[in-house]
C-alpha cells in the first residue's frame, strides 16, 4: 500500500506544474532559439489586477567573485513578433565582467550570482502570453515579480 502512496503523491504534485508549462501552440508565433542561445519562457500566474504588478528579468552567470561589486555587460532588447504583436526580449552577447577594485581579505572567493548589469528589465505582467526570453547559452536567467503598493500618496502642489 506505501509503494501506491508515493508515485500518487508525485503525480499530484507534478500535474499543477504540467498546466504551468506553455504549449507548443502557444509557442508557435515565436522564432526558435538562434544558434548559441536558449529559449526561456515564464508562464504567469493570473492576478486580480495585472495592472498593478510587474516582471523584472534578471540574467547572470554563476561565477568565482570576491568581496568586489561584480556585474556583467549585456544590451536587452525588446522585439516583436512579426504579424502577431507580441513581445518578445532578446539579451546579447553577454561582455567580461566588470569590478570595483577594492583589496579584498585572503579566503573571500565564493561562487556567487553576477547580474547582467545596467537598468532593470522590468515588463509587463500579463498572464495571458507566455514571456519569452532569448539569452545566450552560458547565461541563467531568473525573474521576480513586483507589486504595487496599496498606499497612494498625493504630490503636494509648490
Amino acid at each position: 500500500m506505501n509503494r501506491l502512496k508515493l508515485p500518487l503523491f508525485t503525480l499530484a504534485c507534478a500535474l499543477p506544474l504540467a498546466a504551468c508549462a506553455a504549449t507548443p501552440e502557444a509557442l508557435k508565433p515565436y522564432p526558435a532559439a538562434a544558434d548559441g542561445y536558449n529559449r526561456h519562457v515564464i508562464e504567469l500566474p493570473a492576478q486580480a489586477d495585472e495592472a498593478e504588478h510587474k516582471v523584472e528579468i534578471i540574467a547572470g552567470k554563476t561565477l568565482e567573485v570576491d568581496c568586489n561589486q561584480q556585474r556583467l555587460g549585456g544590451q536587452w532588447q525588446e522585439k516583436t513578433v512579426e504579424g502577431w504583436g507580441y513581445s518578445y526580449y532578446e539579451l546579447g552577447q553577454v561582455g567580461p565582467a566588470m569590478s570595483t577594485l577594492m583589496a579584498c581579505p585572503d579566503g573571500s572567493r565564493k561562487p556567487a550570482f553576477v547580474r547582467v548589469g545596467g537598468e532593470p528589465q522590468l515588463v509587463r505582467y500579463n498572464s495571458k502570453l507566455p514571456l519569452v526570453i532569448y539569452a545566450p547559452s552560458d547565461v541563467e536567467v531568473r525573474y521576480r515579480i513586483w507589486s504595487a503598493g496599496s498606499d497612494v500618496t498625493q504630490a503636494p502642489r509648490q
